[in-house]
């Protein structure tokens, strides 16, 4: 059997592969908890952080949680929220449920934590495309981060439709005019959870370090920017993903626009066949998951959690201020194209379809004279164009500011996949470098060779070591320069790590030169919010 298998098995049955001691028991404020003692740390599965987003309060803001009587056991993960598909590639599957707003909490035990103050904390955000994704499955255990003396979170949110439909009566009925985001807000809402309550299980609310990956880290930058999360967490780390792509740069544009949105809530509903929102609140959470594509699934700009533009926002340095450590990776491109056909004669139009009209000085920069050619730009393409630009935007705009110093990374490191696997030509693809941050190498038996096991070790005590103080770097470390408005530095994550600048500059700055042109356009035509 699969070490992941194995593992997963035990998460379903509350148990850990190093074994279980004695329970620790901590109060929060809807009563007490009852973790499980595995080793060195307490791990706390399964607590509700608001009331199940089911019924009535379905397309709604998420509420306090209830408060229970007694000891609580927290010794199982809870379900995931409604999705299909993997929550990553190759997860093992888990139960899905609309009831799903928990958190789990990894701490070193009371007994074990040599330490005159609280620690620090980690709360992790998945990625997922908005639609997929999980608290609990075995690659993202905070339990190899926690032993370096960190506290770590995870968190379950709402996504696709669940998380993010917009509706003209979702908008009147919740007296701001808006619609949509729930998702941010169930992130929102675990965040005030974890400064109400985080100090009961070590950790220091004042210390707390938002990060995530993909979705995730389009969620932390884009929770930079609300002024609901001000105050609720002091620094991040952004892993392959940002929002600062003008939306009309992308053919799905007007989507990320409430209007947009809600005109898509509509055709959902109508496609439900109901004809109001108590209908829409009494269907089966599968009717609404089967169909969810024709409404909107991801973040909005709905005027109350995003009331501008995250690019508006950075540029004028009026995001939350806090020091920053952000990357991507070499191949990001590659799993996007999983089983799909690339071929020179229809590479541009290809482009047209899926990311509307590029300039051909950017088109250039991916030539596609054969099909292997071709292939190749485009994967690179979608590196570019999906996580590079992003990133080295969020890593200016950050830097620029002067608030906080920033941190760049890129991940070239190729895991030793499998020959024949549907990893195989994948390289240092998106969430690669999940493995190594979270230490988890050994779920998959594949053959990790002691640069992997070092590079894993080095990677977490970057990030512990900038959950601690702002700054990744430390005793027995190569060193990380900061990224700066002037100098762009930015730390090569493989084995050797090295010092360079960033990957393809000149392609992200032509994308940076068409960008701002659509922006400018707008500003001359009259912003269409």
């Amino acid at each position: 059997m699969r070490p992941s298998i194995v593992l997963a098995a035990l998460a379903t049955a509350g148990l850990d592969a190093t074994g279980i001691a004695a329970a620790e028991a901590v109060r929060t404020d809807n009563g007490r908890l009852e973790g499980v003692r595995s080793g060195q740390l307490v791990l706390y599965k399964g607590i509700p952080y608001a009331k199940p987003p089911v019924g009535s309060l379905r397309w709604r803001e998420p509420q306090p949680a209830s408060s229970w009587k007694g000891v609580r056991k927290a010794d199982a993960f809870a379900p995931i929220c409604m999705q299909t598909g993997e929550p990553l590639p190759g997860a093992p599957p888990e139960r899905v449920s609309e009831d799903c707003l928990y958190l789990n909490i990894w701490a070193p035990a009371r007994s074990q934590a040599k330490r005159n103050e609280p620690l620090p904390v980690m709360v992790w955000i998945y990625g997922g495309g908005w639609t997929n994704g999980s608290s609990s499955t075995p690659l993202t255990w905070g339990d190899r981060l926690a032993v370096k003396d960190v506290v770590v979170v995870s968190l379950n949110y709402r996504g696709g439709a669940f998380g993010f439909l917009a509706h003209p009566e979702l908008s009147r009925e919740s007296g701001r005019g808006a619609s949509g985001n729930y998702g941010l807000m169930d992130q929102i809402a675990a965040l005030k959870w974890v400064q109400r309550n985080i100090a009961s299980f070590g950790g220091d609310p004042k210390r707390v370090t938002l990060f995530g990956q993909s979705a995730g880290s389009m969620s932390a930058s884009l929770l930079m920017t609300s002024p609901l999360a001000k105050g609720l967490f002091h620094q991040v780390i952004g892993q392959s993903g940002g929002v600062f792509i003008p939306p009309e740069a992308s053919p799905a544009g007007a989507s990320f626009l409430l209007k947009g949105a809600e005109q898509a809530g509509v055709k959902l509903a109508a496609a439900l066949g109901a004809a109001d929102l108590a209908a829409m609140r009494a269907l089966p959470a599968s009717a609404i998951l089967s169909q969810q594509k024709r409404g909107s699934d991801h973040f909005i700009l709905d005027g109350h959690v995003l009331r501008r533009e995250p690019y508006e926002v950075f540029a004028a340095a009026q995001q939350h201020q806090m020091p920053a450590l952000l990357g991507w990776n070499a191949d990001e491109g590659t799993s996007f194209l999983d089983g799909q056909k690339v071929h020179a004669a229809s590479f541009a139009a290809d482009l047209q379809r899926d990311f509307g009209r590029l300039p051909p000085p950017f088109l250039a920069a991916y030539p596609a004279t054969s099909d292997a050619e071709a292939r190749t730009s485009r994967a690179a393409l979608e590196r570019d164009l999906r996580f590079g630009y992003d990133l080295w935007t969020w890593a200016r705009l950050q830097a620029k500011s002067g608030q906080g110093k920033v941190f760049a990374y890129h991940f070239g490191q190729v895991p030793p996949y499998p020959q024949g696997s549907r990893f195989a030509s994948w390289g240092a693809a998106h969430g690669a470098e999940l493995r190594y941050v979270f230490g988890h190498l050994d779920q998959e038996p594949w053959a990790w060779t002691s640069s992997d096991r070092k590079l894993a070790e080095t990677m977490a005590a970057y990030w512990t070591n900038f959950a601690k103080r702002g700054d990744p770097n430390g005793a027995g470390l190569p060193a990380w320069p900061a990224f700066t408005a002037g100098e762009e530095r930015v730390l090569q994550l493989r084995d050797p790590i090295a010092v360079g600048g960033v990957a393809n500059r000149p392609a992200l700055a032509l994308l940076d030169a068409i960008f701002a042109q659509a922006r400018a356009s707008r500003s001359i035509a009259g912003d269409p919010r």
